[in-house]
């Protein structure tokens, strides 16, 4: 049974930075996965993905401020948020698409002086 779990949110200042991490268990060999992020009122919005090779693709909102990035040994994924503004203020949300969506239970980043 595939299960993910993320870490890494917390309370934050404007400009500061933050690592969120996903880790998967069970049997998903080196899959592409990604991170949603969702702020209240709003839907689930796509942030950043990386392909099993790597490749990275990031939404305009956070393009060159996020990277993403991922440690096949330990099956886990990471993104690293930097120049953190408050309408970064969600929850933040690992996805997997493995034959069915696989969500974590999301982790809560807060952008607030």
């Amino acid at each position: 049974q595939v299960q993910l779990a993320e870490s890494g949110g917390g309370l934050v200042q404007p400009g500061g930075s933050l690592r969120l991490s996903c880790a998967a268990s069970g049997s998903i060999g080196i899959s592409a996965m990604a991170w949603y992020r969702q702020a209240p009122g709003n839907q689930r919005e796509y942030v950043a993905s990386i392909t099993a090779g790597g490749r990275t693709n990031y939404a305009d909102s956070v393009k060159g401020r996020f990277t993403i990035s991922r440690d096949n040994t330990k099956n886990t994924i990471y993104l690293q948020m930097n120049s953190l503004k408050p309408e970064d203020t969600a929850v933040y949300f690992c996805y997997l698409g493995l034959g069915k969506d696989y969500w974590g239970q999301g982790t809560q980043v807060t952008v607030s002086s």
